[in-house]
């Protein structure tokens, strides 16, 4: 069938040869998936991602976890004050406040607590870090608690047999 003024028309069937190899030649076909180069540009992002989110995640998972020490610590401090309360000097041992609610270990063992320095007027209360989690925390492995004469005072280091107290602490900052 054609048109007066177009000519010729074609309605069905296959292209001549030429033409479909013509047609083939200019529309590559792309094949699916990634090239070497984005697979490794998205391996180096990714890595640096991680190499900076990390230590970061880490140090965070640390500080909050300090949280544990700060409630152990404070129960032993509640129960040291009962404990005086019935006798002529604070409790020498934690082991001694355990019927007052004192533990020696934190709620998810991350700290073990011990009490030092005890008499008729002062104590100390120590969290030492366990594991590989807490006792890597650097200055802030070990924390302790002063009470003397009614001043509360705070200190901490990595691994220290004597602490310097001050009535403000680096990682006792909340």
């Amino acid at each position: 069938m054609s048109h007066p003024s177009l000519g010729p028309t074609r309605t069905t069937g296959p292209l001549p040869p030429g033409v479909a190899a013509k047609a083939r030649r200019a529309r590559p076909r792309r094949q699916g998936g990634f090239t070497l180069v984005e697979l490794l540009a998205a391996v180096v992002i990714l890595g640096v991602l991680l190499g900076v989110a990390l230590p970061a995640f880490m140090d965070q998972m640390r500080k909050s976890r300090r949280s544990e020490a700060f409630t152990a610590i404070a129960a032993a401090q509640q129960a040291q004050e009962r404990y005086r309360g019935n006798n002529s000097a604070y409790a020498a041992a934690i082991t001694d406040l355990a019927a007052l609610g004192a533990v020696a270990s934190s709620s998810g063992g991350r700290y073990t607590l011990s009490v030092a320095n005890a008499s008729a007027t002062a104590y100390d209360v120590i969290a030492d870090g366990t594991g590989s989690g807490q006792a890597g925390d650097g200055d802030c492995a070990k924390l302790a608690l002063r009470a003397a004469n009614g001043v509360i005072t705070y200190g901490s280091c990595a691994s220290c047999t004597t602490f310097t107290f001050a009535t403000s602490d680096r990682c006792w900052a909340r």
